[in-house]
């Protein structure tokens, strides 16, 4: 079984679409998203669309939760929070009960288990962030002890790509990958993260998505160009963007996990928000 791994999509029907168009050049025998189809971004109703008609195996994200009315907005971000209010009045009842009806994780055939934000916790795990070895050893530790049988975990959340191994007893902890193509040992334990289609926070602003070949075992990162110009301009022109939105997001990111490592008081760490930091 050949599997196409795609996360963060976030409304982003541009690139969306050059993804979709990509994946059917590979011959996959299914999709699998990681949540977060809508959010930021101005076409949430086309992106359901198109997920739901590639009969994609989907798990809920956390603004998949947020637009839905699963999960409160208080602890996101004011731009993403504004995106949230916007998608909500603009999706039908048909698209917010798929939304609602999206688990918070899935299972492929006992060999793959599928989350947004990480394996460990019980609750919330839409909102965990698998950004260090610390938090990600936790996950390994889930998906061990799994009842599937399981060894691979497919992860979103972060918006960038990360192969990771751990093979139990050995004394090397764990193994991130930076392959093209990284070939699975049969006495290992994987998390897969195939980076994000529609909002990418590293310096490669292409989509991204994974195709996992759980036949020939391996797995392959593949990179997509899509018009990003009409992207924005569409988000632009929904208000959406950013007041920052002209730096960026690498920057963004640096500047505002600077902020926040300096514990500012209420108001400055709102204005961060604001500015899309």
């Amino acid at each position: 079984m050949r599997l196409a791994l795609v996360s963060d999509i976030h409304a982003n029907l541009e690139a969306l679409r050059a993804t979709l168009a990509d994946i059917a050049t590979h011959e996959v025998d299914r999709i699998v998203c990681l949540g977060d189809i809508v959010g930021y971004n101005a076409n949430p109703a086309e992106c359901i669309a198109l997920i739901r008609a590639a009969n994609a195996l989907c798990v809920a994200g956390n603004h998949d939760l947020a637009v839905c009315g699963r999960m409160p907005t208080r602890y996101f971000p004011a731009n993403a929070a504004r995106a949230i209010e916007w998608t909500q009045r603009r999706l039908s009842w048909r698209d917010l009960q798929f939304l609602a009806g999206l688990p918070l994780k899935a299972y492929i055939g006992g060999e793959l288990v599928a989350v947004h934000g990480a394996l460990h916790p019980q609750t919330h795990c839409a909102t965990v962030r698998l950004d260090t070895d610390e938090k990600r050893l936790r996950s390994f530790q889930a998906l061990i002890a799994d009842r599937s049988g399981a060894r691979i975990g497919a992860f979103g959340h972060t918006h960038q790509i990360g192969i990771y191994a751990l093979r139990p007893g050995s004394a090397g902890g764990i193994d991130a990958r930076g392959d093209q193509t990284t070939a699975l040992r049969d006495d290992a334990f994987y998390l897969l993260n195939p980076g994000s289609v529609g909002q990418p926070r590293s310096k490669d602003t292409r989509a991204s998505y994974v195709i996992v070949d759980l036949a020939l075992r391996t797995v392959t990162v593949h990179h997509v160009t899509y018009d990003t110009d009409a992207a924005l301009a569409a988000t632009r022109h929904a208000g959406l963007l950013p007041a920052l939105s002209f730096v960026s997001g690498p920057l963004r990111g640096a500047i505002g996990g600077g902020l926040r490592a300096l514990h500012l008081d209420r108001s400055v760490r709102g204005l961060a928000a604001y500015l899309g930091l």
